[in-house]
């Protein structure tokens, strides 16, 4: 499908907040094309990625929801830690925790990136971590950092494509 395409589609929905989400959306070659059109024509524009992928391309109006993967991932690797600096105060940073091993590493990367000034975001991995856990251990610890369920999980199957 062409930008053009992909616009005019967005336009039929008469909506003005454009999230581009779903898999990598930036190893896509045309994110970053497609997010400064959206803005062009006065969308708010969040893009949801696994912060493995440069972000700097992406135009300075574009909301950031950046992952930093955990361990219980199995992508710890992929984090590509450079994306930090590219951030605005403004994004926000996604933490996807299966287990409390996830979550204290978490907190010591918090610390040591320094990523108090980001809007977090702590968010119980789907079937892995229940989500009033997770909300007793940040009350405890005074985790300055917003709960985040992944709602699609709850209103559609979890496992459900396109939605």
């Amino acid at each position: 499908m062409s930008l053009e395409a992909v616009l005019d589609t967005v336009a039929s929905h008469h909506i003005s907040l454009v999230e581009l989400t779903g898999g990598e959306p930036l190893a896509q070659k045309s994110a970053a094309s497609l997010a400064r059109l959206l803005g062009d024509r006065g969308y708010k524009v969040l893009i949801e990625t696994g912060g493995s992928e440069d972000i700097r391309p992406l135009d300075p109006r574009v909301h950031i929801i950046m992952d930093v993967k955990c361990p219980g991932s199995g992508m710890q690797d992929r984090n590509l830690w450079s994306n930090i600096e590219a951030l605005k105060v403004s994004d926000e940073i996604k933490f996807v925790l299966a287990d409390r091993q996830d979550y204290d590493w978490a907190l010591v990367v918090i610390k040591e990136k320094k990523l108090e000034r980001f809007n977090l975001l702590f968010s119980p991995a789907f079937g892995l971590l229940q989500p009033k856990l997770l909300a007793e251990w940040m009350i405890q610890d005074k985790v300055k950092a917003r709960l985040n369920l992944q709602q699609h999980k709850y209103i559609w199957h979890p496992r459900a494509k396109g939605v």
